[in-house]
């Protein structure tokens, strides 16, 4: 890696397409732009998913790129995962300014970045946990409780504008603030939380940057700049605008539609973020020293990485045949007064061995997973109908068989 004092920069906020539409930085693409700019390692940190973790880690270390496995994490407003009540911080004006906790109180952000593969196991099983437990909504939501006891191997940042030391920094709680990067700086350690610095031109962002340097000085926390990047280049803007019209179900001509404000989502050069934070230059040596402490490495075989999580059976079963059985249980919870005509075809021997429905279930399935019942996500990544309360996946606990995690990678606001 190239020493702290050069010009060098690392990206830390990276958002793929596994993103949930609000990512349209193709993983090869990424990695070819980062490789012709000549930096030495990039991020991966998805909201709230680290689906793209393998992917994004061969096609990295196959360019000769250090890869950064990373989350941007939903974290509970101070309550449990299991809580789904709603917390407002501030006051009924400041709510209505949108200064207050995400979604109307849902969901505070994390970025967590993998220190070592250890950590990268942790990460997974933290991701895990958010879907499994702390669903809420479309949020995979991890708690304090889980994030202490997984927290070996990981680096912290504060986050974007939606941390939670913003958020109290915005409604004029500066001492919750304070309180809040403590308690981080414990979970993780003093020397792997950092007080994060963020400018695409938003008075959002603006409005917190002298408070955060008082935050930093008062628990005694590094500063890191970082930029969010949803796009590879910056010709690319007009992509991820198309993407998030998809993702919120919008038309482009729509004046009053969910688009970003700001400017300059895209994998910038060390030059370029050395000019937007030249009033801070430790806080780009910052990302440096953040690459140089992260080493991860998949364990792999000839056929790739397998981190599929192990679901127990019933005796005589095995995952397979129990998955077709919980597939015919969900269609007929679905479809009490009988399952339609297209949804009746059986896997054939070929889909059966690869927990593959022929196309009729396949394609009904992936239709109702926004409506009717709550759903879940089975180790095969298919939504199925919700499952009698014996049903009990357990998130791997051994790094042998750390699960690429019902809920996986991310960083952005």
């Amino acid at each position: 890696m190239a020493s702290a004092d050069s010009d060098d920069f690392v990206h830390l906020h990276v958002h793929t397409d596994y993103s949930l539409l609000d990512g349209a930085a193709k993983i090869d693409k990424l990695v070819d732009e980062t490789v012709r700019q000549g930096q030495q390692a990039v991020a991966i940190t998805d909201h709230g998913y680290l689906f793209g973790a393998y992917e994004f880690y061969k096609a990295a270390t196959g360019a000769g790129i250090k890869p950064i496995i990373g989350i941007e994490a939903y974290v509970t407003p101070g309550t449990s995962r299991h809580d789904r009540t709603r917390q407002q911080w501030g006051t009924r004006e400041q709510q209505l300014a949108g200064d207050d906790v995400s979604a109307r109180g849902a969901y505070t952000h994390l970025t967590l970045l993998s220190r070592t593969t250890a950590g990268m196991h942790n990460l997974f099983r933290l991701g895990s946990y958010a879907s499994l437990e702390g669903q809420m909504g479309k949020w995979p939501r991890m708690d304090r409780e889980i994030l202490s006891q997984y927290s070996d191997g990981l680096i912290a940042t504060s986050g974007c504008p939606s941390g939670e030391v913003q958020t109290r920094l915005r409604l004029g709680q500066f001492d919750e603030a304070v309180k809040a990067a403590g308690e981080y700086q414990d979970m993780f350690g003093r020397e792997h939380y950092f007080i994060e610095l963020m400018d695409h031109g938003l008075t959002i962002e603006k409005r917190v940057t002298k408070d955060l340097l008082e935050v930093a000085k008062a628990v005694g926390a590094p500063l890191v700049a970082t930029n969010d990047l949803h796009y590879v280049t910056e010709q690319d803007a007009q992509i991820q605008d198309v993407l998030l019209c998809i993702n919120s179900g919008s038309r482009l001509n729509d004046p009053d539609r969910f688009k970003f404000g700001g400017s300059g989502y895209f994998l910038k050069s060390a030059q370029q973020m050395r000019e937007l934070f030249r009033e801070f230059p430790e806080a780009c040596d910052n990302t440096l020293r953040i690459a140089e402490m992260c080493e991860v490495e998949f364990r792999t075989t000839d056929e790739g990485a397998n981190y599929m999580p192990n679901f127990p059976t019933p005796v005589g079963e095995d995952e397979e045949s129990w998955f077709v059985k919980e597939v015919q249980r969900g269609l007929e919870y679905r479809y009490p007064a009988g399952i339609p005509r297209m949804c009746r075809s059986a896997p054939t021997t070929r889909s059966r061995s690869s927990c593959r429905w022929v196309s009729p279930v396949t394609s009904w399935w992936s239709r109702t997973t926004s409506s009717g019942p709550r759903s879940r996500t089975s180790a095969w990544g298919r939504a199925v109908a919700p499952a009698p309360a014996r049903w009990s996946p357990t998130p791997c606990a051994s790094p042998t068989s750390t699960p690429s995690s019902t809920a996986c990678c991310s960083s952005g606001s």
